[in-house]
Order: structure tokens, then C-alpha cells, then sequence
């Protein structure tokens, strides 16, 4: 678990009000196509504030309400992200969920991130009937941005739309002066390059760098393969089954299918797969993360990938 995950859990096992990033919700039903407006509107709301949380089971001081948060937890960010979608016409997928514990009850913790390039705005209206009720109500209108005031997500004002852009442009000259840095401090007869990273650690230095087989591709130093793709087959699975449920557990032979089915090989994805000189193939992290993601997705993944493979055998 990250130090951000963390920090997020215990912030919600603490909190004893809500404010401008932090939102207690009584209960949440995923299946109610009726509570997913209110929610969708806190989402954008803390999205354009900066980011925030939403912590479901709780009421406005932090007591659990002790309801069962099963099926939020085992709600997919992507959900999330594609009923904002439905409202906005934004991709936008900073979501984690967690679990937190408070007062021996369990609560779900909703992180949302910042959205930084511009502020969300509602594209269609956020209409719903309240089970029970007849009458039609409106969380939000085609149109609005919504920005947190304190414990509020409200229409936005010309000082949230300004505070916006006074951090958007704070980024952007953090990032001019950084690269201007750069630029001076090089030594004597270097070459500067542009390289897009997908991930970087504490200091802003890549973690992961994506790898080619093209041989007019500049060469920026040697990898150490056994950094790069640490792990063999055997070791592979072992690591899959340490991420899957107790009923996802895998054998090499559904690697091999996986292999197989989707043409994953050194030539074709230098990222997942590497051939040494001698011995047995040996793969990423990312290669594990790909098969993970995918079997999120659709939890049939592996059973699938055997037919697949049984059917080009």
C-alpha cells in the first residue's frame, strides 16, 4: 500500500467533520442508478478543487453508520470513471478505493485526484427520482462546474475558476524552472533529450521507461534484464497468485495460453518478455500488471485465454 493510501486511511478513521476535501456519505448503493448523480456531483466538485476524499459509511462527524460498504469496495475506478464520462464528456480516472476501519466498523474510502488542465464542467443534467418519491430532482444542470466550499460541493465563482488558474500556472513555472535547470546545469558538451517517462519516484527521476526493438532507436545506456524483467515462469506465477483471489490462483500452463493467445513474445513485446542468450524467457512487472488489470476486468480472463490457445493449438 502506498504512503498516499495510507495517509488516506487513517484521515478517514480520524476525521471528525467534514471540510473542502473531505466528504462523509451516510450509505452509497452502486446498483441505484438514482444515488449516482449526488455522488458524480462530489466527484467533480473535489476534482476541481484539488482532489479529496469521500468516505462511505459515516456520518457528518465520523460515526459509522454500520452498513454493509462490500459492494463499493469492489466497485472498479474505471466505473467510476466512465459514469463521470456519462456526465461530462471527460475521461478522467484518478480514483482509488480503499478499506477503513472505524470503531470496529468498515467503512470505503473514495480518493479522488486533482484534475489539472481544466476544470470539469456537466455536460448533460444530473436528474434522478429518489426512491419513493415521484418528484424529479437535480443535482446538478448541463453546463455548471462545481468546485468544494468547506463541507459543500456548490456552483463554481469567479474566485474558484481564478484559484484554478493560479495553480494550473503554478505547475506550469515549476515545470519551466525545472527544465531550465536542467538545461544549466549540464555539463560541458552535453546533449540534452526529451524523454516521456510513465512513471517517476519521489525526486522525479523515471521508474519505468518503455522499451523497443527498433534499432534506430537512440540508446541511452544498457539495461540490466534482471532488473527490467525479473521474473521466470515459475516465478511469474507466484507472483500473480500473490495479487489474485483465493479462486483466481494460476498455473504456468495459463501463462503459456496468455502467451500464447495474445502474442507475447521478446520480438513482439520487448516490455513484457525478454530472451536471453541461454535459458528460459523471463518477464516484467508490467507484463504481471497487464495480466492483472485484465483479469479486473473480466475475472474469465485466464479460462478464456485457453480457448483461445486451445483453438490455434
Amino acid at each position: 500500500m502506498s504512503t498516499t493510501s495510507r495517509l488516506n486511511i487513517r484521515r478517514a478513521e480520524s476525521a471528525v467533520r467534514e471540510s473542502k476535501t473531505l466528504d462523509f456519505k451516510r450509505s452509497f448503493d452502486p446498483g441505484n442508478k438514482a444515488e449516482w448523480p449526488e455522488l458524480i456531483k462530489d466527484f467533480v466538485a473535489l476534482a476541481n478543487s484539488g482532489g479529496g476524499l469521500i468516505v462511505i459509511g459515516a456520518l457528518n462527524d465520523g460515526t459509522p453508520t454500520q452498513i454493509d460498504v462490500a459492494a463499493v469496495l469492489n466497485l472498479d475506478s474505471a466505473t467510476i470513471a466512465d459514469k463521470l464520462e456519462s456526465y461530462t464528456g471527460v475521461h478522467f480516472g484518478d480514483f482509488d478505493i480503499a478499506e477503513a476501519t472505524r470503531d470496529g466498523h468498515t467503512l470505503a474510502v473514495i480518493a479522488v485526484g486533482a484534475i489539472t488542465d481544466a476544470p470539469i464542467a456537466f455536460t448533460a443534467p444530473g436528474t434522478y427520482i429518489p426512491p419513493g418519491e415521484a418528484k424529479q430532482k437535480t443535482a446538478f444542470s448541463k453546463g455548471t462546474v462545481y468546485f468544494r466550499h468547506g463541507a459543500k460541493s456548490d456552483p463554481a465563482t469567479t474566485a474558484d475558476l481564478r484559484a484554478f488558474i493560479d495553480r494550473r500556472v503554478e505547475a506550469v513555472r515549476k515545470q519551466w524552472l525545472a527544465r531550465v535547470r536542467q538545461v544549466v546545469e549540464a555539463p560541458p558538451g552535453a546533449e540534452l533529450a526529451v524523454i516521456r517517462t510513465r512513471a517517476t519516484d519521489a525526486v522525479g527521476s523515471p521508474t519505468e521507461i518503455r522499451l523497443t526493438d527498433d534499432p534506430g532507436a537512440p540508446v541511452y545506456g544498457r539495461l540490466d534484464p534482471n532488473q527490467t524483467h525479473p521474473f521466470r515462469q515459475t516465478e511469474l506465477v507466484a507472483e500473480m497468485n500473490k495479487r489474485l483471489p483465493a479462486g483466481g490462483h494460476i498455473n504456468a500452463y495459463d501463462v503459456q495460453c496468455v502467451r500464447g493467445a495474445h502474442k507475447i513474445a521478446a520480438k513482439t513485446h520487448p516490455d513484457y518478455a525478454y530472451q536471453p542468450t541461454y535459458g528460459s524467457q523471463q518477464y516484467s512487472s508490467a507484463f504481471a500488471n497487464w495480466m492483472f488489470e485484465q483479469y479486473q476486468r473480466d475475472q474469465a480472463f485466464f479460462l478464456k485465454a485457453r480457448e483461445r490457445y486451445a483453438g490455434r493449438a
